[in-house]
């Protein structure tokens, strides 16, 4: 296969071969090639489509920063959009497809926009689409979300794995250029433990795509001795194909390593990605520097590229955009790049250099204070046209353009944690400030010291600073002669008068663009950001940004640093959701904890449902019910009637212990407890600080110095945690204890008028449950078949005599069975969640839709619980006068007047007549189901002045669905309210 841009040399494999296909059509490269490398190799100059315009791109860049050349790896479940073909490491078989155009790339119909431009300038979107109205739904916004977006993705599974892992180290050296081996080096050998991390597949930095940055030997020879060193000492870890993305608190480093990217598909239970986080000491940044383009008409062609850029494919990778390319610059580091293509053989027609003063080079012509003032070509640049220092106006044939308008410091990791950069005047760039995270050095091209000489001395002399902090005495490596000419630098940013000239390549934003958001006071750097859209990219504008704010100065008078910079975040480049998952995907995305009597459920046919991180019995089918409300309505029906058993276990259990263990939950509780007697249970009400009530549950005091809270299941991370933080914070003083319990006993409501009956079967006769002996809320350590040590409790959650018994949770599936067994002659019946629900709701028992964080003891009919005797959490608060107001919302049932409505929950509760908005909202329901007991639909609700309307009729809305009921409002307790049956 022709490959008819590839040159000689390089630091390919060209005995590895390797097929590829691009949009369908195969090609050739060899093993070491990038996509856009060997792209380039073929001949091939457009890869991409910008984002708003839609015009033609070609690779900008070699690296990380590419904002044009992004394509969709891959296909099906592994599909990956957005990616920089100028990272995409080349393999055979490697897949990839153009993306951001319809039908084809060379043939998009969206590019249609570029024709609207004057249209389409920045902040259209902002003055744009209001009017007609009736447009927006059915017309504006299914055409925007068509064309928003770059990539796709398939919407299959993805079938790879990817991994998270953890990492601590003394130094951490993020880069391996010159700088970054120097410090690995040194470091290495004074014994300290390195971790060396860079994203690029190869190793070396600049050292691998120059020339002469060494003076006695080549360049990428030293890189392979050095890293042959570092691989055989075990104190140096080294990280190639890794990303650090975020500089965190604590010298903690996120980086992705892509373990298999490379690969046609990751080994059998390997990952393709692995997210670190890297714990480190001290960190040497030497993350080198970015090239900058410079703006001028048209500047945007698949062709024009950057000066390095040009230098780096045709040196590392043997391959060039064209067979003739000029070269446009303002700095001398440019005018090596004509000097590598010409001796590669490539036609350098001219180098076209701002200043007047430039240096000549030797076979080529230098058009001093000359400029490019346009290009031509439709899917590719033909030619440009230069404008000379006499004014006069030349067109020069060329395939590609090398620009170079100097280099800015990659500064990212330096400012993730708000840092912000300093000018520095003699390279006209931003360099690192006073603000650096803890323990970071900045050394080499990052610092500003451009020339290679002062990359690897100034990376040796880093990781002797760094160690030294650490005690850790170690001496500047022996390295190589290098190149230590400065490079000189007149800024020139974009030419004057150029209708458009690209400064952000991606997202389409041009000098014009800077202009208009100028011209409409935009000039603050965060609202130029949003109005343009400028450096919102997936590359972030790490080639656009210091361009746009030298536009901006003068616009607007001032220097670069007074006009100031953005915020840095991370990540540096874009991160795999995938990577961030890990292996949190699927039934793994959060732990699955499983109830003692699981294993019985599951034997039984349970319907399982996800409890937080539990799965619990939702409902039993039995034979013949064809719908879950058969099955829901049997248990509640059963249980009512006779007995059900249901696990419980998944509520909070908190032992509290210590000589002030009642004085410590008196704290934590809006009611008393320093009173509550031995062997005794009282329900208990928990308040935030603000007053507003967050859980409920009960407190059995199993002695005078120990108790057991149970809490909600969904709050009982967060009831122990603020718990903690009473008995640590608050009230240190407290001979108080804590440990959580919750998987330490299995624990079953028993239900039903035949409760007592069945348990009396299974706990051992020495222990009286009676009535007399054991009355409702009561609580004692007991023994049950025949020994085993557990606990009961007399409390109702479901309105009927009932029990809560518990046992260690090793003996939790045997208990289970043994309660079935015993409960035989009483047509025992097991009970899901579903008919937990139902019975709490016909009992009016607040749960987690009650408890939504926004309501008060007040609301629910609890407020005389909140004690004025004594201080508790959130006491004070609670009596604020705005949460005590007569119409506030209070908790009531409703039922609908024709018992056949549905009362949905989450249905708004409006007057029997008046209009239907928020300003005449009187309510909502917050939980509902059908009672078979009442055979009706109910509901609680929350209803403003509630408990003065009992009685009154009211109107249950639902809008979005089109439904309204006639409800009535009346006791949220719809059975046994006078509570004789729990207390049988």
């Amino acid at each position: 296969m022709a490959q008819n841009n590839r040159l000689s040399g390089g630091l390919i494999n060209r005995d590895a071969a390797l097929n590829f296909t691009f949009d369908g059509k195969t090609y050739q490269g060899f093993k070491g090639d990038t996509l856009a490398s060997a792209l380039l190799a073929n001949g091939v100059r457009l890869m991409g489509r910008s984002f708003k315009y839609h015009r033609p791109r070609g690779p900008l860049t070699a690296g990380s920063e590419e904002p044009n050349a992004l394509v969709e790896l891959r296909s099906g479940g592994r599909q990956e959009p957005n990616t920089r073909a100028t990272v995409a490491e080349l393999y055979d078989g490697f897949s990839a497809n153009s993306q951001n155009r319809w039908p084809s790339l060379e043939r998009d119909f969206m590019a249609i926009n570029d024709r609207f431009s004057n249209f389409l300038t920045a902040g259209f979107y902002y003055k744009t689409f209001m009017w007609p109205k009736a447009f927006w739904e059915k017309l504006y916004e299914p055409i925007i979300r068509k064309a928003a977006g770059l990539g796709s993705l398939t919407g299959e599974d993805d079938p790879d794995h990817y991994d998270k892992g953890f990492l601590h180290c003394d130094l951490l050296i993020i880069g391996a250029g010159p700088a970054g081996l120097g410090a690995a080096l040194t470091a290495g050998r004074a014994g300290a433990q390195v971790i060396v991390a860079d994203e690029d597949f190869r190793m070396g930095g600049r050292l691998i795509t120059e020339t002469d940055a060494l003076s006695e030997m080549a360049g990428e020879a030293w890189v392979a001795q050095t890293l042959a060193e570092l691989a055989s000492m075990g104190n140096v870890r080294v990280m190639p194909r890794t990303t650090v993305f975020g500089a965190y608190d604590h010298g903690i480093y996120g980086a992705v390593e892509r373990n298999a990217d490379h690969l046609i598909a990751p080994a059998a239970d390997k990952p393709r990605q692995t997210l670190w986080r890297i714990y480190s000491k001290r960190a040497v940044i030497a993350t080198g520097a970015i090239e900058r383009p410079i703006a001028f008409e048209n500047n945007d062609r698949p062709g024009v590229m950057l000066a390095g850029a040009v230098r780096a494919y045709a040196n590392r990778w043997a391959a060039t955009p064209a067979q003739s390319v000029v070269v446009f610059a303002n700095n001398d580091d440019a005018h090596q790049t004509a000097r590598d293509l010409m001796a590669r053989g490539v036609a350098v027609p001219a180098i076209v250099d701002t200043r007047p003063d430039a240096p000549d080079v030797a076979g080529t012509e230098v058009l001093k204070g000359a400029e490019i003032v346009d290009s031509s070509g439709r899917l590719g640049l033909t030619s440009v046209r230069v404008r000379t220092a006499n004014g006069q106006t030349r067109d020069i044939s060329c395939g590609a353009v090398a620009m170079s308008g100097g280099w800015n410091p990659n500064l990212g990791l330096t400012c993730h944690q708000r840092g912000r950069p300093v000018w520095n005047n003699d390279i006209h760039a931003f360099v690192p400030g006073e603000g650096l995270p803890v323990g970071q050095i900045v050394a080499g091209a990052a610092k500003g010291e451009f020339t290679t000489e002062a990359a690897l001395q100034g990376g040796a002399a880093a990781s002797v600073a760094a160690l030294s902090d650490l005690g850790i005495t170690a001496t500047a490596a022996d390295l190589p002669a290098a190149a230590d000419a400065p490079v000189a630098i007149t800024p020139f940013w974009h030419v004057k008068g150029a209708k458009r000239a690209w400064l952000d390549y991606q997202n389409d934003v041009t000098v014009k663009d800077v202009k208009l958001a100028h011209q409409e006071n935009f000039t603050a750097v965060e609202h130029l950001k949003r109005y343009t859209t400028l450096g919102m990219a997936t590359d972030q504008g790490k080639t656009s940004n210091v361009g746009a704010l030298a536009v901006m100065a003068e616009l607007t008078g001032k220097s670069i640093p007074e006009t100031g910079t953005t915020i840095f975040r991370p990540p540096y480049t874009p991160v795999a959701m995938g990577a961030f998952g890990g292996r949190a995907v699927g039934k793994d995305f959060h732990p699955t904890r499983l109830t003692p009597s699981h294993k019985w459920a599951e034997e039984q046919g349970a319907v399982f449902v996800e409890v937080g991180n539990w799965l619990r019995a939702q409902w039993f089918p039995r034979k013949g019910e064809t719908h879950w409300r058969q099955s829901v309505d049997r248990e509640v029906l059963q249980t009512r009637n006779s007995v059900g058993v249901c696990d419980v276990t998944t509520l909070g259990k908190i032992d509290v212990q210590g000589a002030d263990a009642a004085a410590f939950l008196n704290k934590i509780y809006a009611n008393g407890f320093a009173k509550l007697a031995v062997g005794k249970t009282r329900y208990g009400l928990m308040l935030r600080e603000d007053g507003v009530a967050y859980d409920d549950g009960t407190a059995a005091r199993l002695a005078e110095d120990q108790f057991v809270v149970t809490t909600t299941t969904a709050n009982a991370v967060l009831a122990y945690r603020n718990m903690e933080f009473v008995r640590q914070c608050l009230c240190p003083e407290m001979d108080v204890q804590l440990i959580s319990t919750t998987e330490a006993w299995a624990q079953y409501a028993v239900a039903g008028p035949n409760s007592r009956k069945l348990l009396q079967k299974i706990v051992d006769p020495e222990f009286d449950i009676s009535n007399e002996a054991f009355p409702f809320m009561a609580c004692g350590e007991i023994t049950v078949c025949g020994g085993l040590r557990a606990r009961l409790f007399r409390i109702s959650f479901s309105g009927e005599l009932a029990y809560e018994i518990a046992v260690p949770t090793r003996y939790g599936d045997a208990m289970m069975r043994a309660l079935m067994e015993a409960g035989e002659e009483f047509d025992v019946v097991p009970y899901g969640t579903e008919a937990l629900g139902v019975m709490r709701i016909e009992k009016g028992h607040a749960a987690g839709n009650e408890l939504n964080g926004t309501t008060t003891a007040l609301n629910l009919g609890l407020g005389r619980m909140v004690s004025t005797k004594k201080d508790c959490i959130g006491n004070v608060l609670s009596r604020r006068e705005g949460m005590n107001t007569q119409d506030a919302l209070a908790l009531v049932g409703v039922k609908p007047v024709n018992a056949a409505d549905p009362v949905p929950a989450g249905a708004h509760l409006m007057n029997a007549t008046g209009p239907v908005d928020a300003a005449h909202d009187q309510g909502y329901v917050t939980s509902a189901a059908y009672s078979p007991i009442l055979e009706s639909s109910i509901g609680l609700a929350f209803v403003k002045g509630g408990f003065d309307r009992k009685g009154e009729k009211l109107r249950l809305v639902n809008p979005l669905e089109g439904q309204e009921t006639l409800v009535e409002i009346v006791s949220a307790h719809f059975v046994d309210p006078e509570g004789e049956k729990l207390r049988a």
